[in-house]
């Protein structure tokens, strides 16, 4: 006889700070073409935890250098203040897709555009990109 119990396996944890009041969380799922550069420069009006179905995807926050996610990675953000500057399709030949949870308060929108300005800015708080 097989064990009824479900396997669990953590894929991550954060701690998020600051957030209080109702809240609204929203669960997407995101779907890049092949070579896409995803969504401009935003923010996030909460924390963001997502899970990589398919694909590989080039994601860089603000003070942190580009990362490389791999289908079967988790990953997430606090969103507030930090700009997510991208979460492309770092492949060429297939599409990347992931799932997404939200959290945002009541009526707020999912992704708050960054003006260039603002971007000038704070260029001083990207992490240094890499050559070429």
């Amino acid at each position: 006889m097989s064990d009824p119990t479900p396997a669990i396996r953590l894929l991550g944890q954060a701690a998020v700070e600051h957030w209080s009041g109702p809240s609204d969380v929203v669960t997407v799922e995101i779907e890049l073409e092949p070579g896409s550069p995803g969504s401009a420069p935003h923010r996030r009006p909460g924390p963001v935890f997502a899970y990589l179905l398919e694909g590989e995807l080039l994601y860089e926050l603000e003070g942190k250098p580009e990362q490389v996610i791999r289908a079967g990675e988790a990953f997430w953000e606090p969103g507030g203040e930090v700009i997510h500057y991208q979460a492309a399709n770092h492949l060429s030949d297939r599409r990347t897709v992931l799932v997404a949870v939200m959290v945002r308060a009541p009526g707020q929108e999912m992704t708050v555009p960054v003006a260039a300005g603002e971007l000038a800015a704070r260029a001083h708080l990207r992490h240094p990109r890499p050559a070429g």
